[in-house]
């Protein structure tokens, strides 16, 4: 069993459930999306675009990995500095704490006014929020809480699991690609093509084990029923994965997501999950605060198991 691993795990974790991404600290992902910037600047024009995309996609992403590998490997001699490594990087690649306050911020906001729940929940989500109801405010900040649980803490959690820290950072690199340049807009569908169908590859898993975290604890209250309404509706999302723990999200709640939305001035009639249009209150956010945490404390235990059971084998 990799003690120092499970042991630099939970400290991250307690580190990143107390003090989230502090504003003053330096955050590798924020020189991850300057590489990525860089890259499109330079690259995304002219002819063969989806191919220099699929170039410096993959450059960075064995960047990132080789890089971190090679940065723990001659370290690891020296015990300290080692683990430290391994929680400081852990803990960059966390964000539970990060997204519950800014979608408890979203409904804060909202309670004073649209303006500024509007303004808010633009801080989160890639489309254009300057026409949302505040029902739809709050959708979107409950959308994007469920399916950045399965990006921000159980996909990089199961990438620990699998390849360790340098597999973890690497997915934080494949996932911030996706963000800034995974569309399919004019710009972006033919730079972004690599990045996005690799992401999708990384979240095939993780996406799915998400929604089955997140519907665990209802099986107490025996809603045996949440599995099949996840099933059914999982894929109804335009992503092939961040359907799963919105689905989840959704059955818990029984509520309705989805629908149509505007990404950089261009309409996306997305599909409905659910079929209940109810008002969303902020009770309903704390619930999927508690869905949340509660996820993220069982994908932990499953890597500390992982681990055990590795030491066995």
């Amino acid at each position: 069993m990799n003690y120092e691993l499970c042991i630099a795990l939970v400290l991250a974790w307690l580190l990143d459930f107390l003090l989230g991404d502090p504003a003053w600290l330096p955050h590798p992902i924020v020189g991850f999306g300057k590489m990525i910037a860089w890259g499109e600047r330079h690259l995304n024009k002219g002819r063969h675009r989806k191919l220099k995309g699929a170039v410096m996609t993959l450059f960075l992403d064995a960047l990132v990995f080789l890089g971190t590998w090679v940065l723990l490997h001659f370290t690891s001699t020296f015990h300290i500095v080692h683990c430290t490594l391994y929680i400081v990087i852990i803990f960059f690649c966390l964000a539970g704490t990060t997204l519950i306050r800014e979608v408890q911020a979203v409904f804060l906001a909202l309670d004073r006014s649209l303006e500024e729940g509007r303004a808010q929940v633009a801080r989160i989500v890639g489309r254009d929020t300057s026409e949302l109801s505040a029902q739809e405010v709050r959708t979107a900040a409950l959308e994007t809480l469920a399916e950045n649980l399965s990006d921000g803490v159980i996909a990089p959690l199961f990438w620990l699991a699998v390849g360790g820290v340098p597999a973890m950072l690497t997915y934080k690199m494949i996932n911030t690609q996706d963000s800034m340049i995974g569309y399919r807009t004019e710009r972006y569908k033919d730079y972004g093509c690599w990045a996005a169908r690799i992401d999708d590859i990384a979240n095939y898993i993780p996406a799915r084990l998400t929604a089955l975290l997140m519907i665990i604890p209802s099986l107490f209250a025996f809603r045996f029923s949440l599995f099949t309404f996840v099933r059914r509706n999982g894929r109804k999302h335009a992503s092939p994965n961040s359907g799963y723990p919105e689905a989840a999200l959704a059955g818990i709640l029984h509520c309705r997501f989805g629908g149509p939305h505007y990404y950089f001035g261009q309409l996306f009639d997305k599909p409905y999950i659910g079929e209940n249009n109810r008002s969303l209150t902020t009770a309903d956010m704390r619930t999927a605060v508690r869905v949340n945490r509660t996820a993220e404390v069982l994908a932990l235990l499953l890597v500390v198991l992982s681990q055990f059971l590795w030491g066995l084998a």
